[in-house]
């Protein structure tokens, strides 16, 4: 679904499965005596940023998640659970309900939720509701560094002699301090950020913080008709975040991403051109959406409900034309139920259908980073709009609102199995990154052949960032052996130069 380089570029040599910590420790030992690259997965689903594949090809991967898949704790007193890199949302979701926890405690879900909790923690994934930064809401990790050697971060590296029969257990089995999962920081420099994105460790177990059922809940669609409003919904957006009158991660919607989720490009007209305005107001028309679409929801008891609610309905309706739609008083809006789910934290399947649009679908993801203002929004929606259409790509794309920042999310949809379409994609985000760049915007995650573009446009001060990733990398991994060139960090065994991949310069 990723290969915008030929296909059999990013493979690896082997896939090994270890059963449990020990084996992966092993793995790590062996591989440093024969300085064989290693690339851990949780489970391979990073959707839009290159799976399961290694950066350097004839890596060893391991498939952590094939064994390596348990729910170890549950924690309703303390709103938190404690996984292994096998366990997806859905797994999570399913424990809660067949443990009759589901009306206690919610688990955040991002668009698809067949990805792992783990995984997409790690590489800074989101959900939607009030918990849906998954990094901030992760507490304590189990890692193994590259030498082996098995570490808990946190509150996990203090003992707690309250635990009774831990002797004769590995040191993976015993169980966690009691506040392992309640406090992320423990005394001391705080580890835990360098080992996501990164290629310092291996994580083996995390905590996750669930939760808990708000008392209520409400999930909505603000529709916006014109293109422009972008602008002025945006500064509706940004007081209302950060005076958590929005509490949760809400998404604005551009109409393709909606009508790709319920059809292919062929089953709205039969031109191969990227739409046109009129084309996309009367898509818009026959769906019954805006030519944005903003997906929300309210969480708490129904009077704190309605005064959110009144609140944001206020807000917007200095927007002409908007409508205000809600999920139970509909039938016309699919992605509104499937919103509905997603924001209460029920996973689903569906929203990938968005890949689709064209034959033989696959996807890159690009993910700029901007202040959540209408100047911003409109410079980021242009400049990607037009270089779609140079590409002859439609653009499909949803801005997702954080606390004080914004996900700039663009879904380049291409023909997998041509030629010229591969390579007008690769263009397109690699020109896009500089573009990016040239404002001052940069990327939060993206595909394995793009790391080291985007590590470079990260320059301030000669590069100091990387160089001070790549001094922690050959003192943690000498032998540059796990994942070497991830997110564009070379260990010094490899010269980056002669790895870096060229895109095409034009088409």
């Amino acid at each position: 679904m990723h290969n915008i380089v030929d296909k059999t570029y990013f493979v690896a040599s082997a896939v090994l499965c270890p059963r449990e910590v020990p084996d992966v420790q092993e793995i790590m030992r062996l591989c440093n005596e024969f300085e064989m690259p290693v690339w851990p997965f949780s489970i391979g689903r990073n959707t839009g940023y290159g799976g399961a594949a290694p950066r350097v090809p004839g890596s060893i991967t391991l498939d952590l998640g094939r064994n390596m898949n348990k729910v170890l704790e549950v924690n309703v007193e303390g709103a938190f659970a404690l996984v292994e890199p096998g366990v997806t949302f859905f797994d999570l979701h399913d424990y809660l309900v067949k443990n009759n926890l589901r009306d206690r405690l919610w688990v955040d879900v991002p668009d698809v939720g067949g990805g792992s909790i783990i995984g997409n923690a790690v590489e800074r994934g989101v959900g939607y509701t009030p918990y849906g930064d998954h990094w901030m809401m992760h507490c304590g990790l189990e890692v193994i560094l590259p030498n082996g050697e098995l570490i808990r971060t946190g509150m996990g590296a203090l003992p707690d002699p309250s635990i009774p029969h831990t002797s004769g257990l590995r040191p993976d089995q015993v169980p966690g301090n009691r506040a392992w999962q309640l406090f992320n920081y423990g005394f001391g420099p705080y580890n835990d950020g360098i080992f996501s994105q990164s290629n310092l460790g291996i994580v083996t177990k995390m905590g996750i913080w669930l939760m808990p059922n708000p008392g209520g809940y409400q999930a909505y669609l603000i529709t916006l008709p014109k293109d422009e409003d972008l602008y002025k919904a945006l500064e509706i957006i940004r007081p209302l975040r950060l005076q958590m009158v929005l509490q949760n991660v809400p998404t604005l919607r551009h109409i393709l991403l909606d009508a790709a989720v319920t059809g292919n490009k062929k089953s709205y007209t039969e031109k191969d051109d990227p739409l046109s305005d009129d084309e996309l107001d009367e898509i818009a028309k026959k769906m019954k959406l805006g030519r944005w679409n903003f997906y929300g929801a309210v969480y708490g008891p129904e009077p704190v409900r309605n005064v959110l609610w009144s609140a944001i309905k206020d807000a917007f309706s200095t927007i002409d034309g908007v409508k205000f739609i809600l999920p139970e008083e509909t039938e016309d809006h699919p992605v509104l139920q499937t919103r509905s789910g997603t924001l209460q934290g029920v996973p689903s399947l569906d929203e990938l259908a968005w890949v689709n649009w064209v034959p033989n679908g696959a996807h890159l993801f690009f993910s700029p980073i901007a202040k959540i203002t209408g100047d911003d929004g409109m410079a980021q929606y242009s400049m990607t709009k037009r270089r779609c259409k140079e590409a002859g790509i439609d653009f499909i794309g949803t801005f997702t609102i954080g606390m004080r920042e914004m996900h700039h999310i663009v879904c380049i949809v291409f023909d997998r199995y041509n030629q010229e379409k591969r390579d007008k994609a690769h263009w397109l985000i690699r020109t896009l990154i500089q573009d990016a760049a040239s404002h001052g915007w940069g990327e939060y995650r993206t595909h394995l052949a793009l790391m080291d573009q985007i590590a470079d446009t990260y320059s301030f001060n000669d590069n100091a960032q990387r160089k001070l990733n790549e001094t922690i990398k050959n003192a943690l991994d000498p032998n540059g052996i796990l994942a070497p060139g991830k997110n564009g960090v070379w260990p010094s065994t490899y010269n980056k130069e002669e790895w870096r991949i060229k895109g095409p310069q034009t088409f």
